[in-house]
């Protein structure tokens, strides 16, 4: 007969506000990510402001609201930071209550292993089972690192998160855990995908024929994942896979088509494969103890050798901006932060060294300011923009107006290009940028 482990969770199960009395002045405190974001704990940690100074917070991709930000301006007692932001968490920058912790997604976890230090992490989980173990969830992509190297680990048991199935490291014991919160919780965050535009549907079309039945696909965040769900479930494709960062709604567009069977992946063949996954209630329902669905840490999902061993495998993320060189920046607008690296780079890097691979990086070619202006997305340099992708790691760049493959082009042959699939109303500007930077051949003709 199995040992009840009830008892043990008895024993360690406090109110929120018995539970952060463990956080001391000058500790790092650890929120994980997105759906892992310990509502509660946050709640009575705020509780605590004039006790504590300098207490330092980490987390990525919470919507919010973040209660130890909100209640300290001065920044004094909590100084929250993200890994990865939020269209919240960036509002949280604007206003200076939020710094961005640069990184490659699949080095987060390596990171706290090897050089980070985590007094106390708190994380949201579903209720134990019978063998004593709570599941990370949604949020198993850099749960249990983070979880394993704290002092002091803190669970908060929300009912309403689904248990996912896991590849590994999905789960943690309660013999590895200090303290269990418990209390109600408003259903899940519903992130619905955004509303294609013109120009984004234009794009999904130049991209489509790339991509071939077989094909595993990678999907960022923002408008293009909808759109490309959407119009792939809708063609003659079959037998598609995922294998993604994130998992949203798109991919339940592909499965309720008969689209996504994951049959011809190399790896974790019939299950598609992700690290974090957010949307709405269709999506919690589709992976809630789905065996089609897998979940596993980042650093393994998002490694490039790992990304490299799946054939035919379509990377496809958005952008802000891409300058004539073919560097891509994909977080910051000038020096003003508005995401994070996440795992574009990773994608980008291993969907180009997968057999019959392929990489997409999208974006509109203008937007209009708030003062009605126009300008054009492709630059003729970055002015202190982030540089998200190196030139050297270019691929497909995709515009409303085209595709281009700049890998192992020159800087003349790159700014042709590029230029050729900016917006009609800027090439002129274009070409002269690109003159005056000694990357345009008299040879090269007028667009």
């Amino acid at each position: 007969m199995e040992r009840s482990f009830f008892n043990e969770y008895r024993e360690k199960l406090r109110t929120p506000e018995e539970a952060v009395k463990v956080i001391k002045s000058g500790d790092w405190v650890d929120y994980t990510t997105s759906l892992g974001f310990p509502v509660l704990l946050d709640q009575a940690l705020s509780g605590r402001r004039d006790e504590l100074t300098d207490v330092k917070i980490r987390g990525n991709l919470i919507f919010g609201p973040i209660k130890v930000a909100e209640c300290d301006p001065s920044r004094e007692h909590f100084m929250y930071n993200s890994w990865h932001c939020s269209g919240y968490e960036r509002k949280l920058t604007d206003r200076g209550l939020c710094n961005y912790i640069p990184m490659v997604f699949r080095d987060v976890v390596p990171y706290y292993r090897h050089f980070l230090d985590v007094n106390v992490a708190m994380m949201c989980v579903t209720p134990m089972d019978d063998h004593g173990y709570f599941n990370l969830s949604c949020a198993t992509g850099v749960g249990k690192g983070i979880l394993e190297k704290a002092d002091i680990v803190i669970l908060e048991v929300n009912e309403q998160l689904p248990k996912v199935y896991g590849g590994f490291d999905e789960a943690i014991h309660i013999s590895e855990v200090d303290y269990i919160v418990e209390g109600e919780h408003p259903k899940l965050m519903q992130m619905p995908l955004s509303q294609a535009s013109d120009e984004d549907i234009k794009i999904t079309e130049w991209i489509l024929p790339e991509i071939k039945s077989g094909s595993t696909i990678q999907m960022g965040i923002g408008s293009m994942p909808g759109v490309i769900g959407k119009m792939l479930a809708e063609s003659d494709l079959k037998d598609l896979g995922m294998h993604t960062e994130l998992c949203s709604d798109a991919y339940v567009d592909l499965y309720e088509a008969g689209k996504l069977t994951n049959r011809k992946k190399n790896i974790f063949k019939g299950k598609g494969l992700t690290g974090i996954a957010f949307g709405t209630d269709r999506l919690y329902e589709w992976i809630r103890e789905n065996p089609g669905v897998a979940i596993a840490p980042l650093e393994y999902v998002n490694a490039p050798a790992v990304i490299a061993q799946i054939d035919n495998m379509v990377s496809i993320n958005s952008c802000i901006a891409v300058d004539l060189f073919g560097q891509v920046g994909a977080e910051s607008s000038g020096l003003r932060h508005i995401s994070g690296t996440g795992g574009q780079l990773d994608y980008l890097t291993g969907a180009a060294m997968s057999s019959g691979g392929k990489a997409f990086i999208c974006l509109k070619s203008s937007f209009v300011d708030a003062q009605g202006v126009k300008h054009s997305n492709i630059r003729p340099n970055f002015q202190g923009d982030i540089v998200t992708d190196p030139r050297s790691q270019g691929y497909f760049v995709v515009t409303e107006y085209g595709k281009v493959n700049i890998a192992g082009r020159s800087t003349w042959e790159r700014a042709e290009m590029l230029i050729d699939i900016a917006h009609p109303d800027f090439r002129d500007q274009l070409i002269d940028a690109a003159e005056k930077q000694g990357i345009w051949r008299r040879a090269n003709k007028r667009l």
